[in-house]
C-alpha cells in the first residue's frame, strides 16, 4: 500500500493507505478526508477535489494536463502547486506523498 498524507488547513495531518491505480481523490473519499468534496466523482469536470502538492513532491507528481488546467480555473486560491486530486494516480513512487487541502473548494 502507498501512504498518502492529507494536511488540513489547520495543520492536522491525516495519514492514509492508498491502493495503487486508484486516485488521490478516491483515497481521500474512502478515508473521509474533510475538504475533498469530489462532486463530479473524479471525471475532471469540477474543481472540488483541489489540493496543493507539497513542494517536495512536485516533480514526482508532475504537472496538470491541459484539461485539468482548464478546470483549475474554477478552483479557489489556485497556486503553482495546485492539482485536482482526481487526476493524480497512486503508484509506488508516490509513497509518502503529502498534499494540502485548501480552506475551501470551488
Amino acid at each position: 500500500m502507498t501512504k498518502i498524507v492529507y494536511v488540513e488547513p489547520n495543520g492536522n495531518a491525516i495519514e492514509t493507505e492508498a491502493v495503487n491505480g486508484s486516485t488521490v481523490m478516491e483515497t481521500a473519499i474512502m478515508n473521509g478526508v474533510p475538504g475533498i468534496v469530489a462532486e463530479c466523482g473524479g471525471a475532471c469536470t469540477c474543481a472540488t477535489c483541489h489540493v496543493y502538492v507539497d513542494d517536495a513532491w512536485t516533480e514526482a507528481v508532475g504537472g496538470p494536463s491541459n484539461m485539468e488546467e482548464d478546470m483549475l480555473d474554477f478552483a479557489f486560491d489556485v497556486k503553482t502547486a495546485s492539482r485536482l486530486s482526481c487526476q493524480i494516480k497512486v503508484k509506488d513512487e508516490l509513497d509518502g506523498l503529502i498534499v494540502h487541502v485548501p480552506a475551501r473548494q470551488g
